[in-house]
């Protein structure tokens, strides 16, 4: 029997759920986008740096820095700024191999322009698509949610990897979430629990009544794609042998990877990937958390492989951690990060944008790496060249000049 608690937590979670319309109208075709947020702030100075800077050097110890030597040393970095040995942190070796593959390029000293150290405020602030905080009154939604509009998908569906709507999507009314498809999609109560929404909401002409059927509709027919016909969920089969971790970022990509399998017609994806405020313990920490990434980038590439020509993939963090280490081992809130981006026909290979320098006169406020990229800048062009979007960024980045980051050759 149905038992009431049941009933009363689907109703719940259908409440809360974004309402996802039925998935009847043929979306825009076109290449999908992926975000990647890494929330907390990921130390991008203990990801890629330059190893033999001697400022660098100097203002951490060896067990929060990379190492050209030693029992494992960083992965050297071609393509980087001259003069300089830069490295990729040695446990990113499948991030690694893409990167000299040429489908992955990195951007460093990026991210948001404003220098708030404020996790929930940088984050906004780059889901939004703006750089002032007085600026959230005035621009409604999240970037993603605009660009899906501009590009005449306002009204498709878009996907979240995660346990609810992220910034920025927020806005657009059919994003559904679900950070784990391997036990299938449905609510609490299953079959019956759905059979006695569906006939609460049946015919209602309100706001909710239409939500709530769009919803389960949309629940409905991702489930239903997950299912045999003896309603066991069908356990996913990568392509090219790749292998997602039972991890949060594996997980959620595999998710991905399965919804852009399922061909409905999604061109927007987001993933969160939690854990990056490395205020303690840093290197174990961190070591464990570029490993899980760079390894769950590789599986997702090598499963999606021959679809790569229409994902844009974009790694992301709030901020990055300032040059000097702290008394606990680890670092705390900084200002410019890195962007990894992995794009058709980009110009991989490469770490692009200017590199500002590690010297006391040339951080942010004397002790963070600054800024010469705007995370805007970056998102811009990939909107331009292969989102196939040219003029989307104007509604995207509002009162925004982007500037060239070269991130494509033509």
């Amino acid at each position: 029997m149905l038992k009431r608690r049941d009933l009363l937590l689907a109703t719940t979670a259908l409440s809360l759920a974004p309402s996802v319309r039925a998935f009847a109208a043929v979306p825009t075709p076109g290449p999908v986008l992926v975000t990647v947020f890494l929330r907390g702030g990921m130390d991008s100075l203990g990801v890629v740096a330059p190893v033999d800077d001697r400022d660098y050097v100097a203002d951490r110890p060896p067990e929060l820095r990379l190492l050209p030597d030693g029992d494992k040393p960083a992965l050297r970095l071609d393509g980087a700024p001259a003069g300089l040995d830069f490295r990729l942190h040695p446990e990113m070796g499948a991030l690694h191999d893409l990167y000299k593959s040429k489908r992955v390029a990195l951007v460093h000293a990026s991210g948001l322009a404003n220098g708030t150290r404020s996790h929930f405020g940088a984050q906004e602030l780059i889901e939004r698509g703006i750089s002032r905080t007085e600026d959230t009154a005035r621009v409604n939604g999240g970037w993603m949610a605009r660009w899906l509009a501009a590009a005449g998908n306002a009204q498709a569906p878009a996907f979240a990897a995660s346990n609810g709507v992220p910034e920025g999507l927020a806005t657009h009314a059919d994003t559904i979430a679900a950070g784990d498809l391997r036990f299938g999609m449905s609510l609490p109560g299953g079959k019956q629990a759905g059979a006695v929404l569906k006939s609460l909401y049946d015919g209602g002409t309100g706001a909710f009544e239409t939500a709530a059927r769009r919803t389960l509709d949309g629940i409905s027919l991702i489930d239903g794609r997950l299912r045999q016909p003896d309603g066991k969920v069908v356990p996913y089969q990568p392509g090219g042998g790749a292998v997602y971790e039972d991890n949060e970022i594996g997980r959620s990509l595999q998710s991905v990877a399965r919804v852009m399998r399922m061909d409905l017609g999604i061109r927007a994806f987001t993933v969160d990937m939690g854990g990056w405020d490395t205020h303690e313990n840093q290197p174990p920490r961190l070591a464990n958390l570029v490993g899980q990434l760079s390894r769950a980038l590789g599986a997702f590439h090598t499963d999606l492989h021959q679809r790569l020509g229409d994902i844009v993939l974009v790694v992301m963090s709030e901020f990055g951690r300032r040059l000097r280490s702290n008394k606990s081992n680890g670092t705390d809130h900084g200002h410019a990060g890195l962007t990894i981006v992995s794009a058709p026909r980009i110009a991989g290979g490469v770490m692009h944008g200017p590199w500002p320098g590690l010297a006391s006169e040339k951080l942010d406020n004397a002790v963070d790496l600054a800024l010469t990229t705007d995370i805007r800048s970056i998102l811009a062009e990939l909107m331009a060249k292969p989102l196939a979007t040219p003029n989307a960024a104007a509604t995207c980045f509002p009162n925004f000049m982007p500037r060239k980051v070269g991130l494509f050759a033509t």
